[in-house]
């Protein structure tokens, strides 16, 4: 049966927590059925020691556990959701996400996902290479963020479009509304991004992370207090966006989860991360042909930045 495994460094500043505790404080995305199993079966440990989940930490050390994973996922199955269809042919479906809908199933997800929808959309015809739960997936945006997504209806796209994506033959550039003003027109971030160490759910600038770049230039300033960037991304790393302008002092509005500080804006209406994917372009798969994508910019982020423009000026 298939593994994962997950390990935490607690720190030296502990105040006697329970291991369970410990763990689900520091691996949201892991269920409490799957912790309780891996303490069932002596699958946890302390420094090398066996643990059961009443173990009480009391100084830093690493924290283990080797999770089982179920033989098969189980696909979903389609559901009548609206979407906003950008572009469609025999080979993909180009889809303007709406924010608040998580890309495909998960931990702690419902049946409202983009791949729930897409299924009763298309009637099941998505590629079914990869995971189960994700057919036609090549690259995901998260719940919050809005805009475009490109979808496999078949294995040859899936494959076409995977391979584009990893050499770079496409661009994806977003539009961000940024806490602060930056006093440069625009920059670039190639700091590296790897796994928080303390945060498993989150991302940070790590010097032993994976690569990453991100360009970005100013579009707009709302006085002093705020701004509206365009970002390319040029590497595809989680929460890229996101870390990288946060690292350079500019945390998205609306992300409390990478530095914004809730409650700095009280006049106005922080509708959520304000991050939409704006532009897409990529070679088709089947022809070649570079085919570029716009999403509208979506109302709530509309009316936040008129709401700036009155405020700020």
């Amino acid at each position: 049966m298939p593994e994962r495994i997950i390990e935490y460094q607690v720190p030296n500043a502990v105040s006697g927590a329970r291991a369970d505790k410990v763990f689900a404080s520091a691996f949201k995305d892991v269920s409490r059925a799957r912790l309780q199993k891996a303490f069932e079966l002596n699958q946890v440990s302390f420094d090398g020691l066996i643990i059961d989940k009443r173990f009480k930490i009391k100084k830093g050390g690493l924290l283990k556990a080797v999770l089982k994973e179920s033989e098969a996922t189980q696909a979903p199955s389609g559901v009548d959701i609206p979407l906003n269809i950008i572009h469609e042919d025999a080979s993909i479906i180009v889809v303007n996400k709406a924010p608040g809908m998580v890309t495909h199933p998960g931990s702690g997800t419902s049946e409202d996902t983009l791949v729930h929808a897409l299924l009763h959309y298309c009637d099941g015809k998505l590629s079914s290479v990869g995971a189960p739960d994700r057919p036609g997936i090549v690259h995901r945006l998260d719940k919050e963020t809005s805009g475009l997504i490109v979808v496999a209806k078949t294995d040859l796209a899936y494959h076409e479009l995977v391979k584009a994506f990893s050499e770079r033959l496409t661009e994806k550039r977003y539009l961000a509304l940024l806490s602060k003003a930056p006093k440069l027109k625009s920059g670039s971030c190639k700091d590296p991004i790897g796994r928080h160490s303390m945060q498993r759910t989150k991302m940070a600038v790590q010097s032993n992370g994976k690569e990453a770049h991100t360009d970005w230039k100013c579009l707009e300033l709302f006085g002093s207090m705020a701004s509206m960037v365009e970002c390319q991304i040029h590497t595809g790393r989680t929460h890229q966006i996101r870390v990288h302008m946060s690292h350079l002092g500019f945390p998205l509005l609306g992300d409390s989860g990478y530095g914004y500080k809730t409650g700095r804006f009280s006049e106005l209406s922080i509708p959520r991360v304000c991050l939409h994917a704006q532009f897409l372009t990529i070679p088709h798969p089947e022809t070649g042909e570079k085919m570029t994508f716009e999403a509208p910019i979506p109302d709530d982020l509309v009316s936040l930045i008129e709401s700036m423009r009155t405020a700020f000026g």
